[in-house]
């Protein structure tokens, strides 16, 4: 499934289902067909996925000795989340600046 999301002064943004549910389960929203993010869920949002992007990269920055077989083959099966994750986060933080809402739909 294609998610896109939508802000007035922002370039859209389309997503498949396995990253937005990944994102989702980050910022703790519930992931429905259509929404919204209003002006006060921004700043969490944002907060929530800068977070969970500096934990990432810094599991990355780990040397690979150090990491357990499951860490090794978590690290191998998955793109770096900040790199994935950049233009949806774009996305909210122009929202935020401009004052607008996020609209998702499939």
């Amino acid at each position: 499934m294609l998610y896109r999301f939508q802000s007035k002064e922002a370039p859209d943004v389309l997503m498949l289902s396995d990253l937005t549910e990944r994102l989702f389960n980050i910022i703790e929203k519930p992931l429905e067909k259509q929404g919204v993010f209003l002006l006060e869920q921004l700043p969490d949002a944002i907060s929530k996925l800068e977070a969970a992007i500096e934990i990432d990269a810094q599991l990355r920055q780990k040397s690979v000795e150090s990491l357990s077989e499951d860490e090794q083959a978590a690290l191998k099966k998955n793109d770096r989340l900040g790199q994935r994750a950049h233009p949806f986060l774009e996305l909210l933080k122009k929202a935020l600046a401009t004052q607008k809402i996020v609209i998702w739909g499939v």
